[in-house]
């Protein structure tokens, strides 16, 4: 079932989560339900998801659960304002994944989905400026790359260029 999944991805994200919140725990993550929500139920966690909402029009939607931990993997870079997301969130933690910047790419832009477009692709510094911004204290990050089984300079590149950033936060005490 899981086979056209991004394996690598799904793997390291699962131990990023695993490391900071240990099952059972209780989870929104932001976003439609996908098939990492069902690879944490699988793992044993509660996962309640959002349902599709514009969170740049609906930021406070979050206010509506009460929750262990916040995720959010590769949500952010498709908002034009994640900031006012991160703020309304009143978990006490969050862990999330963004896609790098990378500079011998373009940012991702589906020509057939308008929703499936990266309005961000943050470099490692920005990321971090927004959490902090946004009122949350880094506890941990981890980065990794992302290659792709094909011939070209670019899927080289891929091989040993990070592609990926999870970090974990606190909300920082007021």
């Amino acid at each position: 079932m899981y086979s056209k999944l991004p394996k690598k991805r799904y793997e390291h994200t699962l131990k990023f989560l695993q490391k900071h919140l240990p099952a059972p725990a209780t989870i929104l993550d932001l976003g439609v339900r996908n098939p990492f929500s069902e690879i944490m139920e699988e793992s044993g966690y509660k996962v309640y998801n959002t349902n599709g909402e514009d969170l740049d029009l609906l930021p406070e939607i979050v206010k509506e659960y009460r929750v262990d931990a916040v995720t959010a993997f590769e949500i952010f870079e498709h908002l034009l304002a994640p900031l006012n997301v991160l703020r309304e969130i009143e978990s006490p933690k969050i862990i999330t994944t963004v896609p790098l910047k990378l500079w011998f790419a373009n940012a991702y832009r589906s020509q057939t989905d308008m929703w499936d477009r990266h309005y961000h692709e943050f470099e490692d510094w920005q990321y971090d400026w927004l959490l902090e911004k946004a009122g949350w204290t880094i506890i941990d990050k981890e980065k990794w790359t992302s290659p792709i089984n094909q011939i070209g300079i670019r899927p080289i590149l891929r091989k040993y260029t990070s592609r990926y950033y999870a970090v974990y936060a606190e909300k920082t005490k007021k």
